[in-house]
């Protein structure tokens, strides 16, 4: 173990996360035969291997499975080294790693394109969980700086700044008779199919929450993990949807959707900046957490403000 070194736990990480050599060069800008290489002097080092492979098909073995988390670890122990010490140097550079919800796709990349002028030493990368779960999974295992997220966690100890509202909506393709009643209650909507989001989405959550606290019983169609795959279900008439407004802005100028004003909607939840409280903030780290902290609510304001009017607004 004496001679294991840094890069090669990278590399490791990087193959176990793809389980692919190829896809592990490709994101590490290596030759796939130089990350072979690693691996072997890693697998050599440890006296175990950690990595079946079968052609082109790579996994795990338990050694490598147990192997993985320490390697995490100390990859983490280290960038948290390298932010503190930043923090002396008072350096805005290096790489800082955003994780956020999918939903938040829609206008995060404009904040960072934003950001990244005023910053260009910076490197950004953007990492997606497929829903809140797996993002909060990211956060717990040091894969990501800082998150944005709407429902923070409460099993771990994080920093979590509101920074902009983030409205909730019922949706219905156009002609739907449900837009004839002018403010349907919730009730009327038990009579006709809804696509939502998986059980382990943020915005299922609220949804489900809504209905049980208007003690309605929603007729749940389908379950989908994708907001572009229920709009354009949606579109083609198969059911109505509750979705973020922010994810909707082309679908409605388009008046491919329309929104169902439905009482005490939209439901209105809070965007956050979160952190682990136990880690040090980079100053590349600090300088986007202010940035979002000063601009995201002027600018998702600016984008919802046509959507909004009219609406009562029920928070979350």
């Amino acid at each position: 173990m004496k001679t294991v070194t840094f890069r090669q736990l990278r590399v490791f990480v990087e193959v176990a996360k793809n389980l692919s050599f190829i896809r592990a060069a490709e994101s590490l800008h290596l030759t796939p035969p130089a990350v072979t290489m690693q691996i072997k002097e890693l697998e050599s080092a440890i006296e175990l291997p950690l990595l079946d492979r079968q052609g082109r098909k790579v996994s795990l073995t338990t050694a490598g499975e147990y192997f993985l988390v320490y390697a995490k670890r100390l990859l983490t122990t280290l960038k948290d080294a390298d932010d503190a010490m930043a923090r002396f140097r008072k350096l805005e550079s290096g790489l800082l790693n955003v994780g956020m919800v999918g939903t938040a796709k829609y206008f995060l990349p404009h904040l960072l394109t934003r950001f990244r002028e005023e910053h260009p030493g910076i490197e950004l990368r953007l990492q997606v969980g497929a829903n809140r779960e797996q993002l909060v999974g990211m956060l717990e295992q040091g894969e990501v700086d800082l998150a944005i997220m709407g429902r923070p966690p409460k099993e771990m100890a994080t920093r979590a700044e509101p920074f902009a509202a983030h409205p909730h909506v019922f949706v219905a393709p156009p002609g739907h008779p449900i837009l004839a009643i002018g403010h349907p209650p919730l009730a009327a909507l038990a009579g006709y199919p809804l696509i939502v989001r998986e059980p382990a989405s943020g915005t299922r959550a609220l949804m489900d929450r809504f209905f049980q606290d208007h003690r309605v019983e929603p007729r749940v169609a389908m379950e989908m993990p994708s907001n572009e795959t229920i709009k354009q279900a949606v579109m083609a008439g198969m059911g109505l949807s509750f979705l973020s407004l922010h994810t909707l802005g082309l679908e409605l100028r388009c008046a491919l959707i329309e929104i169902v004003h439905v009482q005490d909607s939209p439901i209105v939840r809070t965007w956050n900046v979160v952190h682990m409280q136990s880690k040090i903030l980079s100053p590349a780290a600090e300088a986007l957490r202010y940035f979002i902290l000063e601009h995201g609510e002027a600018y998702l304001a600016e984008h919802d403000l046509p959507w909004m009017k009219g609406l009562q607004v029920t928070a979350a």
